[in-house]
């Protein structure tokens, strides 16, 4: 055997105590991967538990489920402003336009008085009249403005306004005996009550 290899493979020896002596010992609790080339441990790999992504998904779930609970709340509020909107809206409208439709009712009552104290003889200013007043209570009728039956109605006090009780048998008691001036309304609002007197007999 020559020299040259017993000094060199002593000199191998020390080399490879002194980086086991430098390198420090694994602590408890923990591994080491090996070294893939000499098969020593190269890394200290810590046991601890990592989190979970089980966790991260149910926070997840909640936060949607949180945010769509609200976007369902929102989207009703507003669908409930949109509705009050469009209600007051066409509450407004019809107010309107009864107040104008007011204004048309004392000229429909002079047609209708007219009427009443034409002469026999004047056929044709009667004729005239009759087509005016039908004309008007067309118009009228198209808004939507519609009459209040009274005469020989049952008494209500919502519709008609009574202005004197008079003792008759002509018509049940308490039953409109004549119509003093007509009532009208637009669709379910009342523009004015029609003026009654109301018979009084005690006769169901």
């Amino acid at each position: 055997m020559r020299k040259g290899n017993g000094k060199s493979g002593g000199h191998l020896d020390l080399k490879h105590e002194d980086l086991e002596r430098e390198l420090p010992a694994a602590e408890a609790g923990q591994e080491t991967a090996p070294d893939p080339v000499a098969g020593k441990p190269a890394a200290v790999i810590g046991t601890g538990p990592a989190p979970g992504p089980a966790s991260e998904v149910e926070l997840l779930k909640a936060e949607r489920d949180a945010l769509l609970d609200r976007l369902a709340r929102l989207q009703a509020e507003f669908d409930n402003a949109r509705k009050r909107a469009v209600r007051e809206q066409q509450d407004f409208r019809e107010f309107a336009a009864a107040d104008v439709i007011k204004n048309f009712l004392p000229t429909l009552d002079s047609f209708e008085r007219a009427l009443k104290s034409a002469s026999p003889d004047s056929t044709d200013f009667r004729n005239g009249v009759e087509l005016i007043y039908r004309q008007f209570q067309d118009a009228l009728q198209k808004v939507g403005v519609q009459p209040i039956a009274a005469a020989g109605q049952p008494f209500d006090p919502r519709v008609h306004e009574a202005v004197e009780m008079v003792d008759s048998s002509e018509v049940p008691d308490q039953h409109v005996l004549d119509e003093l001036q007509r009532g009208y309304k637009y669709k379910d609002r009342l523009l004015r009550p029609a003026m009654v007197r109301v018979a009084r007999n005690g006769r169901a």
